[in-house]
């Protein structure tokens, strides 16, 4: 069984920037696609963005188009979420998973790291 190690997180200004980083060990993610979702308090765990890992392609969730860029470095085995013109609706625990491709479910999840978002 793999594991994500997320990274990257920590109190930000509104309009400011962060990067988060997903380490993957154990496996081998050419047949993955790799997942960030967050949860804010209070709320369910929503989609964020995702990557298929072997051709590069990515999904969005509206609420983040534009602001956000999920990227991969194969060498490093790591996923990128590169956040941008943070507000304060994006505080909340960000989390990396990963799917096999053919699967619906995101079966492999990271512990989550806090953003928090100052207004």
């Amino acid at each position: 069984q793999g594991q994500l190690v997320e990274s990257g997180g920590g109190l930000v200004q509104a309009g400011g920037s962060l990067r988060l980083s997903c380490a993957a060990s154990g496996r081998t993610l050419s047949s993955y696609h790799m997942g960030w979702f967050r949860q804010a308090p209070g709320k369910g765990r929503e989609f964020v963005a995702a990557i298929r890992w072997s051709a590069g392609t990515t999904d969005y969730a509206d609420s983040v188009k534009g602001r956000f860029t999920i990227s991969t470095d194969k060498a490093k085995n790591t996923v990128y979420l590169e956040m941008n013109s943070l507000k304060s609706e994006d505080t909340a625990v960000y989390y990396c998973a990963a799917r096999l491709s053919g699967s619906y479910e995101y079966s492999t999840w990271g512990q989550g790291t806090q953003v928090t978002v100052s207004s």
